[in-house]
């Protein structure tokens, strides 16, 4: 078997740039992808863009992106389809796409894009909860590394939240003609018929779908082991499930039309972007490093979200969004460090005496974090 220090520094592009770098590059890539994608979708909602029919589109050209590849790179790694395998895709569908992607237009569309963004920092914790509760993840808070896993993702929450709902004075105005006299959550709120207690509902039911299809996708897996063709069949039944709602409640063939380049442009990014590349890195990084890992990077797309409508739209800095950032990254920078505490403890206790006669000859080089380990591991093998 080739050694694991070898295997991490194996690129899927054939450089040499080391296997846990990749993984925090991709994230960071992903996470800029997302931050623009909340700005498009509301630009398409405003632009009177269906809520039914931009999702149908967003996964057609998804599908026509990554089916191609799919099909012809994975060919080995793809197990015999069978009846069983087409109805976990179909659940996965339903949960990560049909749910997650409508209950986000809901609430976008009666929030803001800064505020959805914000939300979505719970998805960490929700994930890292249902992961507990199936006793797949562990967080050992007697241990520093478990505690600092809780803190970090804490903190990123809360500082999503800080650069959201906390202004204060201003730090820094690129043009002080540009001075709101109010917050956007005032502009926002109850606006135009929008409900914003219905939006952040519908939010927090978007981040409850994404969160279980973080945690129910990893052990599909492990028996499926295609990436390509998983986030494929989940565009093909998302795109019937979405049809099917259409047919309910969008029978006006005209809102099926694309009416301007504006609307294009919104429906191409979603497609390609925000679902095509997206979905691919995040099922890879998904595999890699296990699902909390990915769930905890979520806070940086507020902070990006913060900072691009500083620059792009002459925004001002905020007293609320330094500290939000400085939170965030102490975050990110516990919830890391737990995780690398956390396989130092388990490579000490692994080349201690095993009591029960255990093999002797296991190497540190397998022993994995809970926080990257697949979500279910066997049964026969046992968590540190």
């Amino acid at each position: 078997m080739e050694d694991s220090s070898v295997s991490n520094k194996r690129s899927i592009m054939g450089c040499s740039i080391p296997e846990k770098a990749q993984l925090h590059l991709a994230m960071l890539a992903l996470q800029f992808g997302y931050a623009g994608f909340h700005v498009v979708s509301r630009a398409a909602l405003n632009m009177g863009i269906s809520k039914v029919v931009y999702p149908v589109y967003r996964n057609i050209l998804a599908l026509i992106l990554l089916a191609p590849f799919a099909y012809f790179l994975e060919k080995k790694d793809r197990p015999p389809m069978s009846w069983s395998f087409m109805i976990q895709f179909f659940l996965l569908a339903a949960v990560g796409i049909t749910a997650n992607q409508g209950f986000y237009l809901l609430g976008l569309d009666n929030t803001s894009p800064t505020f959805a963004s914000a939300i979505q920092n719970c998805v960490p914790a929700v994930t890292f909860l249902m992961a507990a509760i199936l006793r797949i993840e562990q967080a050992n808070m007697r241990r520093k590394d478990g505690i600092a896993k809780v803190c970090g993702t804490l903190l990123c929450v809360f500082g999503a939240s800080v650069i959201t709902l906390y202004k204060g004075p201003v730090i820094y105005s690129p043009t002080p003609s540009l001075q709101r006299s109010s917050p956007v959550l005032l502009q926002l709120g109850d606006a135009n018929g929008k409900s914003w207690t219905l939006g952040c509902i519908f939010l927090i039911g978007h981040c409850l779908s994404w969160a279980a299809w973080l945690v129910l996708q990893a052990p599909i897996l492990k028996k499926y082991p295609a990436r390509l063709s998983v986030t494929s069949f989940q565009c093909v039944f998302g795109i019937l499930q979405f049809l099917v709602i259409a047919g309910f409640v969008e029978r006006n063939m005209n809102a099926w039309l694309i009416h301007s380049g504006g609307e294009l442009f919104t429906v191409f990014y979603a497609g390609v972007v925000a679902s095509g590349i997206a979905f691919a890195v995040q099922i890879w990084c998904i595999d890699r490093g296990g699902p909390v890992f990915v769930a905890v990077y979520q806070p940086v797309q507020t902070l990006v979200v913060a900072i691009t409508s500083s620059v792009v739209l002459g925004e001002q800095f905020f007293l609320g969004g330094i500290l939000g950032a400085i939170l965030i990254i102490a975050g990110l920078y516990f919830v890391l460090w737990g995780k690398n505490e956390e396989k130092k403890f388990a490579m000490q206790k692994a080349i201690q005496p095993d009591l029960h006669g255990a093999n002797r000859s296991s190497t540190p080089h397998h022993i994995k974090s809970s926080l990257a380990q697949p979500l279910l591991a066997p049964h026969s093998t046992e968590n540190a």
